[in-house]
Parts: structure tokens; C-alpha cells; sequence
């Protein structure tokens, strides 16, 4: 209720405190006032404005939401967390907004000269955070999915903070400016996007090149009623479900490499769906498209199946690097600079790609049901149960133990009218 994650070795506040129960030098430096801990922005900052000749130790609200020690609510370092976790708040980064000057860039004194001595530092935000800014997701409902070995989609919920019945995380999504209000985002993460087609070219061996997947995918169109569910560690979100494993379903003789390619696509595509699912049940606000970014969008193929699996428009930006631009317009929209302005009347219209929806809404519902029913079949796999543990009896089978009985008894039967 204070984070908006769960409790887990993901976050800082766990490896923080392992440091200090088990490094002994980080136990000496925090002893002796030596120590501070951020995340890697605050390295970074600390380092550029000088590092330990008065570098500037701070933080955005962005990183410093997934510390697991910040209260979102307040924007603010949380005692009661840091007192649980045992962790001297003294050695915490400042929090500041994501578009601010933080500091003027110093030049090391092992240099002699350098071009951005005293340039500010100005823009600040963790990486999903910058792409939903990158893509100018400043709506409420607006949202964007970064394709790359996994999918993570975040969906702008305005200055509330939403938090999520259905396995998602409630997150800072940006605060422009010391005096700008905050505000929030639902995040859903896909565990298993483009590592499975990585799996397909180096466990299976059916391409070369992890771009060959769209041509053979192309060559049939379809995947013949074949569903891949890559549940290679179990489901995440919404399911998070660990008992679950990968499975290939509705194969026949005909099915080919070709029709696993496009299952494979499809799979991603799927798991967005389900993701998008939860974060509508969650906030009530149906989306009207979904913005797209990442390696895996320049696959046609596979933002046209996003787009007939959603029923909703895909719209890629000719930009892909969003996250580089997020935080550049951060920086260079901070009081002080104004290189530009990030206010929606001063946003010019960025060229796009769209993706429209071209089959009905019915055919879309039917492959998704059949996608559901695989994923149900690949709960359940890997079992704490021994088979020793089970009931080793065959009539644990019961057709098969009904005809066993049924044999006995007219056997016990036949002999005693013979007898």
C-alpha cells in the first residue's frame, strides 16, 4: 500500500540490507559516514557533478519508486519501511523531480579539460518511465508497450494512484518539474516476448537469424490452430502461476516450422492481450490504441497480429529509441533550460505507423478463448508432489479401475456357479 510493489529480492531494499548484514567493508563505510546508496542514476549524477569532490547525490521519483522504500504518496523516503529494513536513511539519495537541474557537469581532476564542463543535468527517469514519456503517453488511459526480451506495458492513470487487483505494479510514471503534480502508472511486464524467438533459433535451430521468423511466419499466414503458451518459468502476470511450463498445442501431421514461427508471434501478442485485460479491469479505462516501441516492432507481421488480437489500432513512432528521447525532453523541458516545452498545446504531431485491425472482432475472441484454454493446459507441470506420495493404485484411474473390479467379481461369479 506504500510502494505499490510486492515484497521481493527484485527491489533494492532486500539487496541493501543483505550488504550491510554480510559486506563488511560497506558495514565500516556506513559506520564511519562513508557510505551512500542510489540507484544507477544517482552513480551517474554523483559521478558527473564530481563524485566524491562534491558530487550531487540525488534521485527521481521514478528510480526511487522501485526501491521498495519510498512512499509514493508522499514522494518521500518512508521511515517506517526504512526502520523495517533496517536501513539508516542517511545514506539515501535525495528525491527530486524527474525534469530539474540536479547539477553542473564537473571535470575529473585526473583530466585537464572538458566540453560539457558546467553543463546542467537536467532530465532523470527510470527506463519504462522514459518510454512512456518518449511516447508522449501524458493522457489518462494512454499506454505503451516496449518490446524486447520481455513486453512491458505501462498505462497512464493520471494524478490516482490505481492499484492492481489482477498481478500488476502501481508505479510513478514521471513528475516534470519541482512544482509539477506526480503522476502514477499501472505496470505489467511479459516475461517471455523476444526470448522466444531466441529459443527458436538457438534451442530449436528452425532459423538463423532471430529476423527470419517474420518471413517464415509470412509464407503461411496462419498458424493452423497450432498455440504456443512459452511458459518457460511459469506465468507471470496476470497468472503467476510457477507450476506452469512452455507447451506447443493443436499440432497435426500438416503443422511445420513455418506455422510454429507464427504461434510464436502470436504468443506475444496473446500475453499483451491478457496484460491489457487486467490493467482495463483494474482502471476502467478502455484503450482506444496502444502505442508500441522496441526492437521486436520492426517484425510487420508481428504488429499486425497485435493489432487483429487487441481489435484496436497499433501505432509505432518513427522514433524506436523512445526511451533515449524521454529523457532528453525531460532534461531539456527542466526550469532553467527551456530548450523546449512539453506542454500538450506546444507538442508537434509525431510521424507514426499505424496498424489496423483487419479481421472481425468475432475471430478475434475465438483465437484468444483457444489461446486461454492452452495456457489452462500448461498449468500444472512441475508438481512439489512425489509419485511415491500419490496414490500409486491404478484405480486411481477409474474407467480403468471399474473394468478391474467389474472382471474380479464376474470371475469370483464364474467360478462359484461352476463350484
Amino acid at each position: 500500500s506504500k510502494t505499490g510493489l510486492p515484497l521481493s529480492t527484485y527491489f533494492s531494499a532486500v539487496k541493501l540490507r543483505w550488504l550491510l548484514d554480510n559486506v563488511r567493508k560497506v558495514q565500516r563505510a556506513v559506520e564511519e559516514d562513508r557510505a551512500l546508496f542510489g540507484t544507477i542514476d544517482s552513480w551517474l549524477i554523483w559521478s558527473l557533478t564530481g563524485g566524491a569532490h562534491g558530487g550531487v547525490h540525488c534521485t527521481d521519483v521514478t528510480n526511487a519508486s522501485r526501491t521498495m522504500l519510498f512512499n509514493i504518496h508522499s514522494l518521500e523516503w518512508d521511515k517506517e519501511l526504512c526502520e523495517f529494513f533496517e536501513i539508516p536513511m542517511k545514506i539515501l539519495p535525495n528525491v527530486r523531480s524527474s525534469s530539474e537541474i540536479y547539477g553542473l557537469m564537473k571535470i575529473s581532476h585526473s583530466l585537464k579539460a572538458g566540453a560539457l564542463e558546467g553543463v546542467p543535468i537536467s532530465g532523470c527517469l527510470g527506463d519504462q518511465s522514459a518510454a512512456l514519456v518518449g511516447q508522449m503517453c501524458f493522457q489518462d488511459g494512454q499506454a505503451k508497450n516496449t518490446y524486447g526480451t520481455g513486453c512491458f506495458l505501462l498505462c497512464n492513470t493520471g494524478r490516482k494512484c490505481v492499484f492492481s487487483e489482477h498481478g500488476l505494479l502501481t508505479t510513478v510514471a514521471y513528475k516534470l518539474g519541482r512544482d509539477k503534480p506526480v503522476y502514477y502508472a499501472l505496470e505489467g511486464s511479459v516475461a517471455i516476448a523476444g526470448a522466444v524467438i531466441r529459443w527458436l533459433r538457438d534451442n530449436l535451430g528452425i532459423i538463423k537469424t532471430s529476423e527470419e521468423i517474420e518471413k517464415l511466419a509470412k509464407e503461411v499466414g496462419t498458424s493452423y490452430g497450432c498455440y504456443f503458451v512459452p511458459a518457460f518459468s511459469g506465468l507471470y502476470a496476470p497468472y503467476w502461476e510457477p507450476s506452469a511450463r512452455g507447451i506447443i498445442c493443436g499440432l497435426t501431421q500438416f503443422t511445420n516450422k513455418c506455422h510454429i514461427a507464427f504461434a510464436a508471434l502470436e504468443a506475444v501478442c496473446f500475453q499483451t492481450r491478457e496484460i491489457l485485460d487486467a490493467m482495463n479491469r483494474d482502471c476502467g479505462i478502455p484503450l482506444s490504441h496502444l502505442q508500441v516501441d522496441g526492437g521486436m516492432t520492426n517484425n510487420k507481421i508481428l504488429m499486425q497480429l497485435q493489432a487483429d488480437i487487441l481489435y484496436i489500432p497499433v501505432v509505432k513512432p518513427s522514433m524506436p529509441e523512445t526511451t533515449a528521447l524521454g529523457a532528453a525532453m525531460a532534461a531539456g523541458a527542466a526550469e532553467g533550460v527551456g530548450v523546449w516545452s512539453l506542454e500538450p498545446e506546444d507538442l508537434s504531431a509525431v510521424t507514426m505507423e499505424r496498424f489496423e485491425p483487419q479481421i472481425n472482432a468475432e475471430e478475434s475472441e475465438i483465437r484468444y478463448s483457444t489461446w486461454k484454454k492452452a495456457v489452462m493446459k500448461s498449468v500444472g507441470w512441475v508438481t512439489t508432489q512425489s509419485s511415491e506420495s500419490g496414490d500409486p493404485s491404478i484405480f486411481c484411474s477409474l474407467p480403468l479401475g471399474f473394468f478391474i473390479v467389474s472382471s474380479m467379481v464376474m470371475l469370483i461369479g464364474a467360478r462359484y456357479i461352476s463350484g
